[in-house]
């Protein structure tokens, strides 16, 4: 028998146990992701994090602008832009800017701290949407005020669907 024979004949080396437990533990997660789905956000859900974010103050509407598209063919990558009417100083600056929605699985979509170093009270991104829904921006100054705009969109095809 040559050497090439002798190395495809060869019996497998037994699975290690710490192989086998990793197999197990992995199978195991994937079966906890399949099974755990997250709860859909509503808008009581949406009120309840923006109570959060804002501490209960009252949210004033103007300086903000949210720009995004009224409706998008594809939930996967809606572009989004909030701009904040502020001469980013050190006597008057934005200091947070968040994103909710109401219906993806979290409310909470994004917070984006700024200082007055920033120069522009500006931030863009793509978010992901699982259904037509009201999107809100708030911007929190340094003074402690709370400003927003809030925009409706529709999607023809969600990103996030649950089965």
């Amino acid at each position: 028998m040559s050497d090439a024979d002798r190395r495809i004949a060869a019996p497998r080396a037994p699975t290690s146990h710490a192989t086998i437990g990793r197999r197990s533990l992995i199978a195991g997660g994937l079966a906890a992701t399949l099974l755990v789905r997250p709860a859909r956000a509503t808008p009581e859900r949406m009120a309840a994090a923006i109570r959060d974010f804002t501490g209960g103050r009252a949210v004033e509407l103007g300086r903000v602008r949210l720009e995004m598209p009224a409706l998008v063919e594809n939930g996967n990558a809606v572009p989004v832009t909030v701009s904040v009417d502020s001469p980013m100083t050190t006597a008057d600056h934005v200091t947070t800017i968040a994103l909710f929605n109401e219906r993806n699985p979290l409310p909470d979509v994004a917070r984006f701290h700024l200082g007055p170093r920033a120069g522009e009270a500006w931030v863009s991104t793509r978010i992901r949407l699982g259904d037509s829904q009201t999107i809100v921006a708030i911007a929190r100054l340094n003074d402690g005020s709370l400003w927003s705009a809030r925009a409706e969109l529709i999607v023809t095809l969600p990103a996030c669907i649950e089965p």
